[in-house]
């Protein structure tokens, strides 16, 4: 089960391709046999200009398409990479890859009408496609049809082995098995897993055959981090890190103690920080009555649990518009939240997050809106120039743009969840609390567009990059250490 290749073999590859293109200069299938090789061997650059070099010469290339597609979309060029997709389709209509990549595309952008077309077209090319499965059961899970979304989430993981990412690097890897939910409650940490340092193996519990070895690896990282969402598969990482002698990121059992509603219990008793009343209310329970014999007043927030980016979550001003927003929430439960007023004294509503790594704090974003669901994307940012000023003093100057009290908070609310990566999203009052709207694994960690109006953000975000880089590397040493100080060599895997 591997597709990595030492360096010297990869450029043995590279020199053998370039010398038969030497006798064979047209040939389009060494051309893209090299910019594949670059692609593996984690020359972007180059191999960018090699897809395009084939493209230039034969504009239908599917491989290219897809390939240079997939190297834009993470190397930042979004919009290009959509480009690469769309002709994919347009001279492919026959092929799969290029809707389902598409389909994700639109699917984290928030499209999820554009994202459904894309899926289930590639599921009529080929309906047993994989990862068609794996993006519509992703896709439905965000529309909180459980069923169907399990259904094809099946469908899209019926191998229950390990899956192996390709290692592009030269030197030996740093091995890591990263636990994934196949959920939307994952954390999105794939892409910091730069595969030009880390051989990764993703494994999902809930799938996992347990008579199959695990993979040999020298660190585990949980990306399972909602919770309230993927209990099961977190109660079985809990008890799949008993086969394995790896330090582990995120170890299963802290993260199951972070849900929303046990969040707000246990940090609310941290001076400096005011956490919301929460509590998840079957729906046929839901009355303005049983609310306020909960604690709790309009206006008031209704989510559905496990959802994220402000999907299924609702502002209620008062007790008639509470029929309203229950007819707009999927689910058998929703939490009741307390609203915290975030707004300034422009009338305008913050948020701030701070990511936790390895045991320090890093600033990521700062999203100021008119609206109090903020998120960064929909926030009042790209076109106000202030509000961007305002982001850059916090990203360059934490301490001094929260103060002594919030940053003494967040320090309490890292000690308390006892993650290695994490993120906090918060609000500040007058009086510099910390207005507490969420802390947990959760968090995304993403470069902004190729826009010069973000170069101020690049470095806070390259930051938190590296520290996560660095945590995971720093591990896998204390792994080795100890593996040299013992009489025997560690094992990393047991036959269950």
């Amino acid at each position: 089960m591997t597709n990595w290749r030492p360096a010297q073999l990869r450029l043995q590859a590279l020199c053998e391709v370039e010398a038969r293109l030497n006798l064979d200069p047209e040939s389009i299938a060494l051309r893209f046999d090299r910019a594949c090789l670059l692609n593996e061997m984690g020359r972007t650059e180059d191999a960018k200009r090699s897809y395009l070099d084939v493209l230039t010469r034969c504009p239908g290339h599917l491989g290219a398409l897809n390939n240079l597609g997939t190297l834009l979309y993470f190397t930042g060029y979004r919009t290009a990479a959509r480009s690469a997709y769309t002709e994919a389709i347009r001279l492919h209509p026959d092929q799969p890859m290029a809707h389902v990549n598409l389909g994700n595309m639109f699917l984290e952008a928030g499209d999820l009408a554009a994202a459904r077309e894309h899926y289930e077209s590639a599921l009529s090319i080929s309906p047993q496609f994989a990862e068609a499965h794996q993006g519509l059961g992703n896709l439905l899970a965000e529309l909180g049809q459980e069923e169907a979304a399990a259904q094809h989430q099946r469908a899209g993981h019926w191998d229950r082995r390990p899956t192996e990412l390709p290692y592009r690097g030269e030197a030996e890897p740093v091995t890591v098995l990263l636990l994934t939910s196949g959920r939307r409650g994952d954390v999105p940490i794939r892409h910091l897993l730069d595969d030009r340092i880390f051989r990764t193996f993703v494994l999902l519990p809930n799938v996992y055959d347990p008579d199959v070895p695990l993979p040999e690896h020298q660190v585990v990282f949980n990306a399972i981090g909602d919770a309230d969402l993927c209990r099961q598969a977190l109660d079985r990482a809990v008890t799949l890190m008993d086969r394995t002698f790896a330090p582990v990121i995120n170890a299963p059992a802290a993260v199951l103690g972070t849900g929303r509603a046990a969040n707000a219990r246990r940090l609310g008793e941290i001076p400096g920080l005011i956490a919301p009343r929460i509590a998840n209310l079957a729906r046929e329970s839901l009355s303005a009555a049983s609310l306020e014999r909960r604690g709790f007043s309009f206006p008031l927030l209704l989510r559905a649990p496990g959802f994220h980016n402000g999907r299924h979550f609702v502002l209620v001003e008062n007790a008639a518009g509470l029929s309203t927003a229950l007819d707009r929430l999927p689910g058998d439960e929703l939490a009741a939240i307390a609203f915290l007023d975030a707004r300034g004294s422009d009338g305008c509503f913050r948020k701030y997050r701070v990511m936790m790594i390895g045991g320090r704090l890093y600033p990521l974003h700062l999203a100021i809106s008119s609206s109090w669901k903020i998120h960064y994307v929909t926030a009042d940012m790209a076109a106000n120039v202030a509000h961007r000023a305002e982001e850059a003093r916090f990203l360059e100057d934490m301490p001094g743009v929260l103060g002594r009290r919030a940053i003494a908070a967040l320090g309490e609310i890292q000690n308390a969840l006892g993650l290695d990566y994490a993120g906090i999203d918060f609000g500040l009052n007058a009086q510099g609390d910390v207005l507490l709207f969420e802390a947990n694994a959760t968090m995304t960690v993403l470069p902004p567009d190729q826009d010069r109006r973000w170069d101020y953000r690049r470095p806070a975000i390259q930051r938190v990059e590296d520290a996560v880089r660095r945590m995971v590397i720093e591990k896998a040493r204390e792994q080795a250490l100890r593996q040299s100080e013992d009489a025997e060599p560690t094992i990393y895997w047991q036959p269950a």
